[in-house]
């Protein structure tokens, strides 16, 4: 058996549109932290040298920062996801919601 309510919903054309905008921007974002991740990874594994190079005449190394801004990469986009989830994702599912219910 199958919800008519459902049914309508996946029948519906701004369904479809949620659901590839929503999948073709987590994949986008998805790719970019996994090569921000990853590329940052490498460097530790690969380049050593570089990471260790000491900023100024302190102890810390070229890598803390980096690694810094690998999280807060990681904030941003989140943050970019979300706002964009609240705003444009968010109208699609109540249009959606609203068509669906008539």
């Amino acid at each position: 058996m199958s919800d008519p309510v459902v049914d309508k919903i996946q029948k519906n054309p701004k369904y479809q549109e949620l659901r590839s905008k929503r999948s073709s921007f987590g994949w986008t974002l998805t790719l970019l932290m996994m090569v921000v991740y990853y590329g940052y990874i490498a460097l530790i594994a690969f380049n050593k040298p570089f990471l260790a190079q000491p900023i100024g005449a302190g102890v810390t190394s070229l890598g803390i920062p980096i690694g810094m801004g690998v999280i807060v990469f990681t904030v941003v986009i989140t943050a970019f996801y979300v706002r964009r989830a609240n705003s444009e994702f968010d109208a699609l599912t109540a249009e959606i919601l609203k068509d669906a219910s008539k």
